[in-house]
């Protein structure tokens, strides 16, 4: 029973530091699309980064050259705070972050460049932005029926490879081998 205790001490503990080490400051040095980029931290390698808790519309969906240019606008070769929690089935860490002390999501999906990230029956962590913007028509609300990305994803597939070659970015990486997600960068 002891040694149970112990190893489950030791897990928790892992996990916690892991977690805080996947907190950093860095240099936003590209833009994917509207909800991934890339950061230069402090000390170590690039990391390529999705924004968590909104979608933002594939690059070749409408709105998504408009998504991805507001993302860069916003960040591009500026000083960001990065808080990873986890990485997604394609390489990149999921990640909430901030430029000059303002959240990057709300931002976007506030502009109506992104929708809040839907689960289930949870409307995401951007919900509030989101109503603001289509009451306002900001963005894509503007249009009569925006496709959701994950609805465009089903009834087109992803964006051809050309899409991506355009912004630079490389192809999707294989769903990690040990499950779809796992923390970032240990």
């Amino acid at each position: 029973m002891m040694i149970r205790a112990l190893f489950f001490s030791l897990v928790l503990a892992a996990s916690v530091s892991s977690v805080a080490a996947a907190t950093f400051s860095g240099h936003v040095t590209r833009v994917t699309d509207g909800d991934t980029l890339w950061v230069k931290p402090d000390r170590g390698s690039v990391k390529k980064l999705r924004l968590q808790g909104l979608d933002a519309p594939e690059s070749c969906q409408a709105g998504g050259k408009e998504a991805t240019q507001a993302l860069e606008r916003l960040v591009m070769n500026q000083r960001v705070q990065v808080k990873a929690s986890q990485m997604d089935a394609y390489g990149r860490g999921l990640a909430r972050i901030t430029v000059r002390g303002e959240d990057v999501g709300a931002r976007l999906v506030r502009s109506g460049q992104a929708w809040s990230y839907r689960w289930k029956d949870d409307p995401g962590p951007y919900v509030t932005e989101e109503n603001a913007a289509r009451t306002a028509r900001r963005g894509l609300f503007a249009q009569a029926h925006p496709e959701q990305p994950g609805n465009f994803r089903k009834r087109h597939g992803a964006c051809p490879v050309s899409s991506y070659a355009k912004s630079g970015a490389p192809a999707k990486a294989a769903p990690h081998r040990f499950g779809k997600f796992k923390k970032p960068w240990n």
